[in-house]
């Protein structure tokens, strides 16, 4: 698929950068004409890869994060979000809802939240050397009738 448009960019993993990814995946988006519940699914999701690579992948030791975006034919967005912290053992498990490595007020629910807004989810991940997720989400063009 040929790539429209596409920007990266990287970012302390911090809780306060958590809103500045999103809100620059929605403006990136904006491009498409996504409808508004098109481009919150998109934001929750973001939302949820960021906040796993901030509380997961760095635990008690500060980070970066890596984002790219890309708009490809076909009105396809695509966002990676990488980190290089602790990785996952078993990404099939950490992929079940509920499972969380933390206790306290986590509910082991980001990746079922990403796998609901986005069309496709894609998580590799190797201890030791961080974890990558790959969602896509295809924004269908709007007919407007003139008239």
């Amino acid at each position: 698929m040929q790539i429209i448009n596409k920007f990266n960019m990287s970012l302390f993993a911090r809780s306060a950068n958590e809103g500045f990814a999103r809100s620059c995946i929605s403006a990136f988006a904006a491009q498409l004409d996504p409808t508004l519940e098109e481009l919150n699914d998109i934001k929750t999701a973001v939302s949820e890869a960021v906040t796993n690579c901030i509380v997961h992948a760095y635990r008690e030791k500060l980070g970066k994060i890596y984002i790219t975006a890309e708009i490809v034919e076909g009105g396809v967005l695509k966002i990676r979000i990488r980190d290089t912290g602790c990785g996952i053992e078993n990404v099939p498990l950490a992929l079940e809802p509920l499972f969380t490595t933390v206790g306290g007020e986590r509910a082991g629910l980001g990746f079922a939240v990403m796998q609901s807004f986005m069309d496709s989810v894609r998580v590799t991940s190797k201890v030791g050397k961080g974890t990558t997720v790959l969602m896509k989400k295809r924004i269908a063009p709007r007919i407007t009738v003139n008239g």
